[in-house]
């Protein structure tokens, strides 16, 4: 496990696979609640990637896995977690880098790729058309709002609402820091993402199932160039089937 220190004093943990550097490393930006570990590691994402021949850079955001977690809400954020990235680029000092995100990392890439030149080819899952609608920020605040009261509920069985049940679910079966998860869940990204200025090759990868990534094509559609691949499975159903893996591999080691 290495580390290093954003500028705004929060400590961000990531991890390193595979030995051959002839090519662009290729980062790997996790999902909500969940770490590296969980989302790229145990699904046996990484272990394609570095049979194929490329090297994996896997951070676990700020209030996750064994990175730092502040419990103020202004240390949170997608954009927040984008500028960690852009700072992890800086830190390994490579020109070129191919960046995966999977749901809130899904959001984080798509920021970072719109600003950062060094983006050579970008996958996103576990998001769908709602990034691409006008309404689509307050939306999200209104329901980081709602998952920010789930994970603090002192009785999570009374909690109404199907989804936010879902994520205090699998913070409890993960051990998350539930006050750190309300601080990001309050902290979602509200303002536009540009996905006009995406000008890299990129693949949105979706579960034919997942309640989170409906309508993916409607998103591939509004990023110049993008395609679309569907998997099987749900939300997190989708990163266990093998399709999943080959199609990220494939698409990232083209050209």
């Amino acid at each position: 496990m290495h580390h290093f220190t954003a500028t705004d004093g929060i400590r961000i943990a990531y991890q390193l696979f595979g030995s051959d550097r002839s090519r662009p490393p290729v980062v790997l930006h996790h999902g909500y609640i969940v770490d590296a570990r969980l989302n790229w590691v145990g699904p046996g994402i990484v272990a394609a990637l570095v049979a194929a021949g490329r090297w994996v850079v896997a951070p676990d955001a700020r209030g996750h896995g064994a990175s730092e977690k502040p419990h103020a809400p202004a240390c949170y954020g997608e954009a927040r977690m984008a500028d960690d990235l852009r700072e992890l680029f800086d830190r390994l000092g490579e020109d070129r880098y191919d960046l995966a995100g999977y749901s809130m990392g899904a959001v984080v890439a798509l920021l970072v790729a719109g600003r950062d030149a060094r983006v050579r080819r970008l996958v996103v899952g576990g998001v769908g058309g709602a990034l691409a609608e006008p309404r689509a920020a307050s939306v999200r605040s209104m329901a980081g709002a709602a998952v920010a009261a789930g994970m603090l509920a002192a009785e999570p069985r009374l909690i109404g609402n199907p989804g936010v049940a879902a994520f205090r679910r699998l913070a409890d079966q993960v051990g998350a820091d539930r006050q750190a998860m309300a601080a990001q869940a309050r902290a979602t990204h509200a303002g536009p993402i540009e996905l006009a200025r995406i000008r890299v090759p990129t693949l949105v990868l979706a579960g034919e199932h997942d309640p989170l990534a409906l309508q993916p094509e409607r998103l591939a559609a509004a990023i110049p160039g993008a395609r679309l691949a569907m998997v099987q499975g749900d939300h997190m159903g989708a990163l266990q089937d093998r399709r999943f893996a080959s199609a990220l591999v494939d698409f990232l080691a083209e050209a």
